[in-house]
């Protein structure tokens, strides 16, 4: 199960981004997870409130939002979303294409509550 290895390097990401006296103000989490990153959301975010409960994060919640499978065509050049292991462009059914999108896991935002 590398989500597991995947929620320790969320929080790795925001050890380096978050000052030592402000990490208790860390309040959400929002992350990109592409659909061909052999990534289970559901599992991610299991492991992830697993790993904070040792953590000044304890209360931080994971939000994850889910990368559609984009692709590009070398052949008619058009941009499509396209299911996993169906690796042909849906316009023309060439199999010359490029992966846009859908294989990336990005910590995109840490939000913190405001001080009093």
């Amino acid at each position: 199960m590398h989500e597991l290895s995947m929620a320790n390097e969320i929080i790795e990401i925001v050890n380096q981004y978050v000052a030592d006296d402000k990490k208790h103000l860390v309040k959400n989490i929002k992350v990109k997870v592409g659909r061909f990153s052999n990534i289970l959301p559901d599992s991610l975010s299991f492991c992830f409130d697993a790993i904070i409960q040792s953590t000044s994060y304890t209360n931080v919640k994971l939000k994850i939002e889910e990368v559609a499978l984009e692709i590009i065509c070398d052949q008619c050049k058009s941009k499509n979303n396209i299911e996993p292991y169906s690796f042909t462009c849906p316009a023309c059914g060439s199999a010359q294409i490029k992966l846009v999108s859908g294989s990336e896991l990005t910590v995109e935002e840490i939000e913190l509550e405001e001080e009093e």
